[in-house]
């Protein structure tokens, strides 16, 4: 299974998030197999009565293999998708490149809940080339018997069975049914053209990869590209900086940018109480 695993070279210091459940705990067993200088890091999100069980879960399992452990215990946010919530909570506390144990499923069911979103390129090829996802072409019932393997038996999160949170409905019920309609598992398939649509985003960076601020680049120059490339170009430069992500703009604020350049519309007003505009063929953002 280390042959289908992405580390880094032997003796590289690597964070490692685990959780306590099987893919987790598999992902710090395989880094220790690869002679990674490991440590883990667990965040406790206070979300589940049991949560305080698997922090000592983790920390037990750090002593018993040798490795440290440093436990974060954080506040989720209020407010709708408790799943986004909580990856934003963690995302405070963990180690920069801290690397997470997800799989070839969970691209694959990223791919279908991006699908549905309406996700452009990056949505339809997640985790392709991502350091911090070295178990991206490993599946994942072969990373729980190697645990099982291993004599380790992991916690189990009772959340990942609830029909109530989007994920574990494509899980447990779209993709089954894709196999079905499919008779044949598509998991692999989807990962493939994750690869394929990876190497299509890496041509279109390439092809905007121009160092003209937004500002100044005539708006005439703009509406002669092929619309994919506008589009593209468009979406790297009106990232929103304002914090340490930089976060791409939406669809929508891409098309609304477009209308500007081609004419369509004098101004837009973009997310972020932000306001591009056009005079004299070149644009403004405000």
């Amino acid at each position: 299974m280390l042959d289908a695993c992405h580390f880094p070279p032997a003796g590289t210091l690597v964070d490692v998030a685990v959780s306590g459940g099987p893919d987790s705990v598999g992902l710090l067993l395989l880094a220790l197999e690869a002679d990674l200088v490991v440590t883990v890091q667990h965040v406790d999100h206070g979300l589940r009565a049991t949560s305080g069980d698997d922090a000592r879960f983790v920390e037990s399992l750090g002593r018993e293999l040798g490795v440290p452990v440093v436990t974060h215990v954080v506040a989720v946010a209020g407010g709708s998708n408790l799943e986004a919530r909580a990856r934003a909570a963690r995302r405070t506390v963990l180690a920069p490149g801290a690397l997470t144990g997800h799989t070839m499923d969970d691209l694959a069911e990223t791919i279908v809940l991006n699908l549905l979103r309406g996700a452009g390129l990056d949505g339809l090829s997640p985790m392709v080339g991502d350091a911090t996802k070295p178990l991206r072409d490993v599946r994942r019932a072969a990373l729980h018997d190697y645990v099982a393997a291993s004599g380790v038996v992991a916690r189990r999160d009772e959340t990942n069975d609830d029909p109530r949170y989007r994920r574990n409905r494509v899980r447990h019920e779209v993709v089954p049914l894709l196999n079905e309609v499919a008779e044949r598992d598509v998991v692999p398939i989807l990962a493939h053209q994750a690869a394929l649509l990876f190497d299509e985003r890496a041509w279109l960076d390439e092809l905007v990869a121009d160092e003209r601020a937004l500002e100044a680049v005539d708006c005439r120059e703009l509406r002669a590209w092929p619309r994919a490339r506008l589009r593209r170009w468009l979406r790297e430069r009106l990232r929103d900086t304002r914090d340490d992500e930089a976060h791409p703009p939406s669809g929508a604020d891409v098309e609304r940018a477009i209308a500007v350049v081609t004419g369509e519309a004098v101004a837009a007003q973009l997310a972020g109480a932000r306001r591009l505009s056009r005079r004299h063929q070149f644009l403004t953002l405000e």
